[in-house]
């Protein structure tokens, strides 16, 4: 089966939608083909910290002779909201993807529910949601979101919760190339969702939607993780700080702070996230 339309343009975009197929031998052949090696073979298993979902330790990305991510080092505790938040361009893509196993790294380790990343055992253990839609676009939502939960071996009552849980009802019968660039998204979502996984990595699943639909999302990701799960989610949107558990400020790939948001405010002595993330600036600046 060809892969989704809007994915034919990069090798990168290809690579992403091929993680989210869970036929293992297609997988592994297309990267070693294209890599010479599977991303994930980099990644030594470190040993599962207790509370902790993902555990990074010395990341290092290059592309060409620029360092993406020069030395990263985090922890996301399990069944929490934890917000990625920094500007454009500055890193969060690429460490999510390094955590799904689809980015090449330069070193370092990464370690998710006690696996290393990109390991076949967390295809359904984790969902992945990139920030251009990977859809089949002359399908319906519907279509979409059962095919996924076929591949993944859900019931057809997951796909009916996943299109509610994204407000997609009423459109489940529409065609994802006539849907808005937000419905898009949000059926995008619905594929993640559906196979119920334990870690949700998120890449700005919330640009581009109105603020009622905003709202609504984020009081699902909340849901989410009052049922145990971790959802770790970004934003270049400082205000969205507000309904995080947990803030990871990353800015030129080097994360600024490791905090809830009251911690970053007392240590700032500033008043909202985005005047603590400029004062955090000026201050590594002088």
């Amino acid at each position: 089966m060809r892969s989704p339309r809007n994915n034919r343009g990069s090798w990168e975009q290809h690579r992403e939608w091929l993680w989210r197929w869970p036929t293992e031998p297609i997988f592994h052949h297309v990267m070693n083909k294209a890599r010479g090696r599977h991303v994930a073979d980099e990644f030594p298993r470190s040993g599962p910290s207790e509370g902790e979902a993902i555990i990074v330790e010395h990341l290092r990305v290059q592309r060409g002779k620029r360092l993406v991510l020069p030395d990263l080092s985090v922890r996301v505790p399990t069944g929490q909201v934890v917000g990625l938040l920094g500007p454009s361009g500055g890193g969060k893509s690429t460490l999510m993807r390094s955590l799904v196993g689809v980015q090449v790294v330069a070193g370092g380790t990464i370690t998710i529910l006690g696996e290393p990343a990109g390991s076949a055992g967390l295809r359904r253990r984790v969902g992945y949601l990139t920030q251009a839609p990977s859809l089949y676009e002359d399908l319906t939502v519907r279509e979409n979101v059962a095919y996924f939960a076929r591949v993944l071996g859900s019931a057809e009552a997951d796909v009916t919760r996943a299109i509610a849980d994204v407000d997609l009802t009423d459109h489940a019968e529409a065609l994802i190339v006539n849907l808005s660039g937000g419905q898009k998204t949000r059926a995008n979502l619905a594929c993640t969702l559906v196979g119920n996984p334990e870690v949700l990595i998120l890449d700005e699943p919330t640009v581009g939607l109105d603020p009622v639909l905003r709202r609504d999302l984020w009081n699902l990701f909340r849901r989410l993780s009052q049922e145990g799960r971790t959802v770790l989610v970004s934003s270049h949107v400082m205000d969205e700080a507000t309904r995080c558990d947990r803030l990871l400020l990353i800015r030129a790939g080097q994360i600024l702070s490791d905090s809830t948001l009251p911690e970053l405010l007392a240590r700032t002595g500033t008043e909202d996230a985005e005047s603590a993330f400029l004062a955090l600036i000026d201050g590594s600046a002088a």
